[in-house]
């Protein structure tokens, strides 16, 4: 059964810096695409950067130069460094199977103050 777990969020000052984690089961992280996405208030879901089996990343222009997508296939963990985080970050943050965030795990909360 394929799991997502996601951790690492929290309260952070404006400026500062989070590293999200997501363990994945049930499936080998190296041979998946993943994504991550996250869900601000009363707005929908929104891509925020990918990874691809052999390393490529990409990223939306509100994380490029502020966010990293990385990946431990030894550990099955996907990460998301946060830095230089403003106000506007704030949302729920999911790591995803698919770019829609259809497939995703339930979350960590990332709250970032002004």
């Amino acid at each position: 059964q394929v799991e997502l777990v996601e951790s690492g969020g929290g309260s952070v000052q404006a400026g500062g810096s989070l590293r999200l984690s997501c363990v994945v089961s049930g499936f080998s992280l190296s041979t998946y695409y993943m994504n991550w996405v996250r869900q601000a208030p009363g707005k929908g879901l929104e891509w925020l950067a990918s990874i691809h089996t052999d390393g490529t990343t990409a990223y939306a222009p509100s994380a490029q130069g502020r966010f990293t997508i990385s990946r431990d296939n030894a550990k099955n963990t996907l990460y998301l460094q946060l830095t230089s985080l403003k106000s506007e970050d704030t949302a729920m943050y999911y790591c995803a199977l698919d770019s829609l965030g259809y497939r995703r795990g339930q979350g960590t909360q990332v709250t970032v103050s002004s």
